[in-house]
């Protein structure tokens, strides 16, 4: 390491997340300004905490980068461990809000471990795939990665913290470009098909359907196949309709009444627009208003209203459409994109496994969170409570991201060493 590492730096992304955390700080600044009151009058406002978490992250930059690559190797499972043991200890030590008992409550400060269990699980995962002796491809391997990924899902699940639990399906996209069969991304999509299709048709209709279609596939290709394909075709028959017929209980066991209410009016079970679909309405209210180019920064009738619930945090988005305008959050898009395209196309680059699979892991999660939430206070995905990386109000979201971007800085500008 020497002070050419500057000169090696990928300046574009740490602008990119400056420029982005700044805009944020801007935005939730709009969502809680009261006129005649600062946002900075107090250090208890939201504005303040989140600009000086990000002063502190900013501070933890230089540690980060300087510190050699090797380190997040060698302690990967050392941090994988107290992740996992931070999510354990929730059940006991942690402290609900919102109705997931997700946080430590210590000196005032809120922490969520499951943010950085995000960080820890892709360090064990590029561990673990790097190594030679590791091929995805084998079953042994791949079951060793399913747990990995697994485990940390389900103690944030039954916090429960559902939302998430579901970036974690990011890491598959890692998977998949380190050699995974493409057939498991297509039993994913298939099982998505029917958890969706189930809860609009019923499990019976829907295992009647699939069975039709099984021996349809079955009966066509029966005249080149031998007869002891038969046998998959029945497995996965059976798979098909145990999963199916089990959709309830996850849906009314595991996801909560809220996260229940928001499914059923993306789907159109439900139309209702004054009570659980309040949010999603007011939130597409406030972005289709700001037309164009926005209604000006502090201008946005919605947002001073007070119309839309969580607008400083998971609904964030509404107020850059409606004081932004199409341009704004145009602009805003197209630097996420610009960012998880650039960690992808640096990523490729590097001369170690551990380091590309690492800033693959990162730009997978980043890309589930940010299409997410975006989607979500569009009405196009169901609320699940996922913030906007580097926008949205919260000090742990913003802690974890910003620590994933400065090893990934760490590791692309050490990428020849």
């Amino acid at each position: 390491m020497n002070n050419n590492i500057f000169l090696r730096l990928d300046w574009l992304s740490l602008l990119l997340y400056i420029a982005m955390v700044c805009f944020g700080i801007i935005n939730i600044y709009s969502t809680t300004y009261t006129e005649g009151i600062s946002g900075f009058e107090t250090l208890s406002n939201s504005v303040t905490k989140q600009f000086w978490i990000f002063v502190f992250c900013l501070s933890t930059f230089p540690l980060l980068l300087f510190t050699k690559p090797s380190f997040f190797e060698n302690f990967s499972y050392i941090f994988y461990g107290l992740s996992i043991l931070s999510l354990i200890g929730l059940f006991i030590f942690g402290h609900t809000i919102s109705g997931a008992n997700s946080w430590y409550l210590i000196g005032g400060f809120s922490i969520q471990p499951s943010e950085f269990s995000k960080i820890t699980t892709a360090m064990v995962l590029a561990l673990n795939l790097s190594s030679f002796q590791n091929d995805i491809r084998q079953k042994k391997t791949f079951f060793k990665i399913l747990f990995l990924i697994v485990l940390p899902m389900l103690l944030i699940i039954f916090q429960p913290d559902p939302g998430s639990a579901l970036v974690f399906i990011g890491l598959f996209f890692v998977l998949i470009r380190e050699g995974l069969d493409l057939r498991f991304l297509y039993f994913g999509i298939t099982f998505f098909i029917l958890f969706i299709f189930t809860l609009l048709l019923g499990s019976l209709a829907v295992c009647l359907i699939t069975s039709f279609i099984v021996f349809l596939v079955f009966y066509i290709q029966k005249g080149v196949a031998s007869k002891t394909k038969k046998t998959p075709f029945l497995v996965s028959l059976g798979i098909c309709i145990i999963f199916s017929y089990s959709v309830n209980f996850i849906f009314n066991s595991i996801f909560e009444q809220r996260h229940r209410d928001r499914f059923n009016i993306i789907l159109g079970l439900d139309a209702d627009k004054k009570g659980i679909g309040y949010n999603i309405n007011q939130s597409k209210i406030a972005i289709g208003s700001g037309g164009l180019s926005g209604k000006g920064f502090l201008n946005g009738t919605q947002t001073k209203g007070n119309f839309v619930p969580e607008q400083h945090t998971d609904y964030i988005f509404s107020t850059i459409g409606e004081e932004w305008g199409f341009i704004g959050s145009s602009l805003l898009i197209i630097g996420f994109t610009v960012l998880i395209l650039r960690i992808i196309y640096r990523a490729e680059k590097q001369t170690s496994a551990y380091r590309r699979i690492f800033s693959y892991a990162f730009a997978s999660i980043l890309f589930v969170h940010f299409f997410i939430n975006i989607g979500m206070t569009l009405g196009l995905v169901p609320t699940v409570g996922i913030p906007l990386p580097f926008i949205s109000y919260g000090g742990s979201n913003l802690i974890a991201f910003s620590i994933m971007l400065f090893i990934y800085l760490n590791f692309d500008a050490n990428r020849l060493n």
